[in-house]
């Protein structure tokens, strides 16, 4: 939950921050030349006693390797609860380490990632996270809310990538008392978020958009889908034609379609779950896939996008991919529309 002083950093930080509309080359680094590679990683933050990770966290460290260095990866999206179950304490908590370093240590992982807050980092300490991207070369956490812009390499093709803090937008929820989250700590801060996300929606040109934060809109499993994104976020998805909103919370992998929005759950990164008891609060014929066996030994979506589509696909631990989606660019969309 946000502390006093994280409120008073809230305020004053310039808002510049969050705002970031350069572009990040990637045709520079050469790590492809046709596409944008990239793995999307949900709730993978291991425990905070020893062994301080668990073996589906490990199993999937080693599948995301052998994924990047097969498929291509050129980041890594990690969408929150980083560090189970209460955060961080500071920059130099050793869970940085013994959760993090030590257990993406692959060639193939060394790229960067890009980090969102859940709702058991915010029961710690978030800045603290943030802070870390001064002290590792690949953990990239610039501010709570933020965008990021991408050309893809050899295309006139563009790609934006909105992340937002649904907890500072809806509120912590409790876990274990399987809660919606509640009313947000600031009223102020989320409603200046969800300005500047509808103000970043409006103005965006890119071909392909996508939106990430920890809470699902829709979600089949044990948290449901979340009252607060409903109301506030999904009306803004359909109507500014967003290609997907990409989460976690739940965990496992899903993939829930509604107006040609993806709706992409990949919160299987250190804990699985067969849980469906919110099946009946998504609408009939939505749902196209759902995976929550733990013995897939969890598992994350991989997202290639090039000049024609954007192709989902999600892979278990174990090594088999699981369901492929494919999703056409705003224009093409908007081109059967008319």
């Amino acid at each position: 939950m946000a502390s006093p002083l994280m409120l008073v950093f809230l305020t004053a930080l310039p808002g510049v921050l969050c705002y970031n509309s350069s572009f990040i080359d990637l045709e520079a680094n050469g790590s492809n030349k046709s596409s944008i590679r990239f793995l999307v990683l949900g709730d993978w933050g291991g425990l905070p006693y020893p062994p301080y990770v668990t073996p589906i966290e490990k199993a999937t460290a080693r599948m995301m390797a052998k994924t990047a260095s097969q498929m291509g990866a050129d980041f890594i999206l990690a969408l929150g609860d980083n560090f189970y179950y209460k955060g961080v304490t500071d920059v130099n908590d050793p869970r940085f380490q013994v959760t993090f370093e030590d257990v993406y240590t692959q060639d193939s992982l060394n790229i960067p990632w890009y980090v969102i807050a859940g709702n058991h980092d915010h029961a710690g300490n978030v800045l603290a996270q943030i802070e870390y991207s001064q002290k590792s070369k690949r953990w990239n956490f610039p501010y709570y809310y933020y965008e990021m812009n991408f050309r893809i390499p050899q295309t006139h093709r563009t790609l934006t990538i909105i992340m937002l803090d649904t907890v500072l937008l809806c509120g912590n929820s409790d876990d274990f008392l399987d809660q919606q989250p509640r009313a947000p700590r600031s009223g102020v801060q989320a409603n200046r978020q969800l300005l500047w996300l509808q103000e970043r929606l409006a103005k965006s040109k890119a071909d392909y958009l996508l939106v990430a934060g920890h809470y699902p809109v829709w979600s089949i499993s044990e948290h449901g889908p979340t009252d607060c994104l409903l109301r506030r976020l999904r009306p803004l998805l359909k109507k500014y034609k967003a290609t997907a909103y990409l989460c976690g919370h739940d965990h496992n992998l899903q993939y829930i379609k509604e107006s040609g929005i993806g709706y992409v759950v990949s919160g299987a990164g250190n804990f699985m779950d067969p849980d469906e008891r919110h099946r009946n609060k998504v609408p009939q014929g939505y749902l196209k896939f759902f995976n929550g066996d733990a013995g897939t030994l969890g598992g994350f979506a991989h997202v290639e996008v090039n000049k024609k589509q954007l192709t989902v696909t999600f892979i278990q631990a174990r090594g088999t991919s699981l369901y492929r989606a494919v999703l056409k660019s705003r224009d093409d969309i908007s081109r059967e529309d008319d």
